[in-house]
Formats: structure tokens, sequence, C-alpha cells
């Protein structure tokens, strides 16, 4: 798995990267070595709640997710990508 990650209006913290690759490491059984994994998180101005966006693309799936914190956001796009995994798999 080749993953990217960007951060956009902030700087990241280590923690929040550790974070990331902890939750991606859970779709290396889905995945190929050389398939390709984005994470783009931003912050969306001006600052309010729920102004963490978070978009993940995984071997040609898709999710999107906006929270009040990155790692909520995270998990709400990675519960939706393995739903669409496992269609794919199955269907």
């Amino acid at each position: 798995m080749n993953m990217t990650i960007n951060a956009v209006n902030f700087e990241m913290a280590e923690k929040l990267e550790q974070f990331i690759d902890k939750k991606m490491s859970r779709f290396e059984r889905h995945l190929n070595a050389d398939d390709k994994v984005e994470v783009r998180m931003s912050v969306i101005k001006p600052q309010t709640n729920a102004n963490k966006e978070v978009k993940v693309r995984i071997a040609g799936l898709f999710a999107e997710k906006t929270a009040d914190t990155f790692e909520e956001a995270l998990d709400a796009c990675l519960n939706a990508l393995e739903g669409q995994l496992e269609r794919r798999k199955n269907g």
C-alpha cells in the first residue's frame, strides 16, 4: 500500500499521523502493495463546529466526511470505505 497524507490549512501533529497509520493498517488485507491510498485532511474556514474534513481515496474508492475532530471524520470515512470494499468483493 502506497499512502500519501496531505494536510490543508493546518500543521499536522505527529500523533495524528500515527493515528492515521494505525487506522489504515486494517485495510492492508484488502489491498495490494502497489495500491494507492490518499488521505486529505483540511480545516474548513471559518472556525466552527464540525469543520474538520477528511477525504480518503483507496484503490479507486472514495469517502468524504466532516466532523468535530479529524479522528472522528477519519473513522467515518474508513467505515464507509470498508462497506464499499466488502460490496466490491462480494459483487
